[in-house]
């Protein structure tokens, strides 16, 4: 699929496991030649498939991850064992990506996303109210409990 110009990400690498970060090549750590790891991106950890931490560097992605990988100190360091990775060429647009996602994925995050989130209305808040009270009170009578 070709991306436009306008495109606010442009790829990305989906589920890379950590141990990228422990492969050399003599001295060189084989992660650091990988390009997508050279430029800002936004980030997430997982442990195994669950999504652990949503992080962003306005530099590079290698300088950021390889911490969470190798420093036994970093606040990250035993809780993840994968990564994926989204290209965002323009750095001025890499917050709002990490606050959607942020926004979109339960993660471990204390950040709050800088995007205004839009509660229920207090028409839809009553009605779903009304359903689930009216789930409840049918699950008790199939039950032959009392509520």
């Amino acid at each position: 699929m070709a991306t436009s110009r306008r495109s606010i990400v442009t790829g990305y690498a989906q589920m890379w496991p950590r141990e990228i970060f422990d492969i050399r090549e003599g001295n060189t750590i084989v992660a650091w030649k990988e390009r997508l790891l050279a430029k800002p991106r936004v980030y997430v950890l997982y442990r195994d498939d669950h999504p652990n931490y949503i992080g962003m560097t306005r530099r590079s992605l290698f300088g950021r991850i390889w911490p969470h990988a190798n420093m036994p100190k970093d606040k990250y360091y035993n809780f993840w064992n994968f990564f994926s990775a989204f290209v965002v060429p323009d750095t001025r647009h890499i917050g709002q990506v990490e606050g959607i996602l942020i926004a979109a994925m339960p993660t471990a995050n204390s950040a709050n996303p800088r995007i205004k989130r839009i509660n229920f209305s207090p028409a839809i808040t009553r009605v779903l109210k009304k359903l689930r009270r009216q789930a409840v009170e049918s699950a008790m009578r199939s039950k032959g409990g009392a509520l």
